[in-house]
């Protein structure tokens, strides 16, 4: 095990980034297409790196690679040969790591004493991001372990392979799919080190049914998940998330939750949750409180949402 594992242990609060699509939107660009933000890595690739470089400015302690929507089928539907989509998924890494080196150089010497040099965490999302119907949020799709790990073999080992610090299995909508992952990881990338974090659309079980505790369970019984919990989640249902998440597992718990709107995957449009009330900083406080020791931001939060967690809880 290596720098997340040492993070962990040398750092209490660990600060994650935010959303890469709404900043982009924010910024002009459109992120509609099928390929969402990954769109930008075919020919402008140094818009990606300024959105990375504006979430360590923020005070990220661990910055997310843009490739959640990508993956080789994604980029050869786009015209690529898979030779190109290999390479493009590692490019996600190293834009990464050069947006921590062009930041971190800037920082004076006091503050690169008061931070830890940020890592670079290979995002790995669901079959569905691929699928790009809206399925990410109800987990609703079927392959056997074997599909499922043919789809992301390749991505992980290119994420690895181009120096990705940890992996970020995120927004992970489906039970099964979360079991094939950890077994991909355990069979054939014994030495990576992960973050396993679910979405779900009630309080006791992810988007597709499973129950929190048996998700629990697997994240208990694998050595290279060293942290877990919920993101891409209205903020309104992760505390009984935690509860339930914490009767079964004493591992580190992270929350990177939506804004606070929600979103519908048929109509692909936001909605206003009456349900919440608090900032994410306020919310991010609370879950302290549940052993959450790594906070972000999914959709719609933007950098200045990360500089006040990073204020809030470092000061």
């Amino acid at each position: 095990m290596g720098k997340f594992k040492d993070l962990l242990e040398n750092q209490e609060i660990i600060i994650l980034d935010g959303a890469l699509g709404t900043e982009l939107e924010s910024l002009g660009y459109d992120v509609s297409g099928k390929l969402w933000s990954a769109q930008y890595l075919l020919d402008q690739p140094q818009i990606i790196q300024d959105v990375h470089e504006s979430y360590v400015r923020a005070g990220s302690d661990i910055i997310t690679t843009s490739s959640y929507q990508a993956s080789i089928p994604a980029f050869i539907e786009a015209g690529l040969t898979p030779e190109k989509a290999y390479d493009l998924l590692k490019e996600t890494v190293f834009l990464a790591q050069k947006a921590i080196q062009n930041v971190w150089q800037a920082l004076s010497p006091e503050v690169q004493k008061q931070r830890s040099y940020p890592l670079v965490a290979g995002s790995v999302g669901p079959y569905a991001a691929y699928l790009a119907d809206g399925s990410e949020y109800t987990g609703d799709y079927q392959l056997s372990e074997e599909e499922f790990q043919e789809f992301h073999r390749p991505r992980i080992q290119a994420l690895l392979e181009a120096g990705s610090d940890l992996l970020a299995l995120e927004t992970i909508p489906n039970g099964a799919e979360a079991v094939a992952i950890l077994r991909l990881l355990a069979e054939e990338f014994p030495q990576a080190e992960a973050y396993l974090s679910f979405v779900a659309q009630s309080e006791n079980a992810i988007s597709d049914g499973t129950k929190i505790e048996e998700l629990g369970n697997l994240a208990q019984e694998s050595p290279q998940v060293l942290a877990v919990g919920f993101n891409c989640t209205a903020p309104h249902l992760i505390t009984p998330l935690l509860d339930g998440l914490g009767q079964v597992c004493n591992k580190p718990f992270l929350t990177y939750p939506n804004s606070g709107e929600t979103y519908n995957g048929l109509t692909k449009t936001w909605h206003d949750d009456p349900e919440q009330e608090r900032s994410l900083l306020e919310n991010s406080k609370l879950w302290k409180n549940q052993g959450v020791r790594l906070f972000g931001g999914c959709c719609r939060t933007r950098p200045e949402d990360i500089t006040r967690l990073a204020k809030g809880f470092k000061g």
